[in-house]
């Protein structure tokens, strides 16, 4: 008798076992991402989070490039033709993307989407004095033009490529 309970008991857990390994592999499959490429082809690989990149950005010093991808949400797009896009990075920091040699636009109507981007990750920096100077150009009051008192780092990007999840 404890032969048949030990056995029943195995078989019952070997099947419970297959169901939820079934429903694991279902959930896998029901979330896949289907993507719109625009640009160069693009394999998918060693793709950083956004999380990630910014860390990436955050070694660069003004003058390096990195050849990287990542994936990240677009926030804006350019709406005169989709020539550039402001995407998410962590802490409500943006990065910029333009595209190489204006071979492609991204769509305007993309914002909100998951986007991979594929190219040359770079920074630029603006100094205070050109950030002065640009004030001052603009019609700053004194108050604000002494307020300018750190570089603005603009992270910046050139997309060979880019996929674009169509799956919201």
């Amino acid at each position: 008798m404890i032969r048949i309970v030990a056995s029943l008991s195995i078989m019952a857990f070997i099947l419970t076992g297959c169901k939820n390994e079934k429903e694991a592999n279902s959930t896998i499959a029901d979330v896949q991402k289907t993507y719109e490429y625009f640009g160069d082809s693009i394999v998918m690989a060693d793709v950083l989070s956004k999380e990630a990149m910014l860390k990436k950005y955050q070694e660069l010093k003004e003058g390096d490039t990195i050849k990287v991808q990542f994936e990240t949400t677009i926030n804006d797009v350019c709406q005169k033709k989709g020539c550039w896009m402001n995407v998410e990075l962590p802490g409500e920091k943006k990065g910029f993307v333009r595209f190489t040699d204006y071979g492609f636009f991204a769509p305007m109507n993309a914002a909100g989407h998951e986007v991979v981007v594929d190219g040359r990750a770079f920074i630029s920096v603006v100094s205070v004095d050109e950030l002065k100077h640009y004030a001052k150009d603009a019609g700053k009051s004194e108050e604000e033009i002494a307020a300018i008192t750190e570089p603005k780092v603009t992270y910046a990007f050139t997309a060979d490529g880019i996929a674009i999840n169509k799956n919201k």
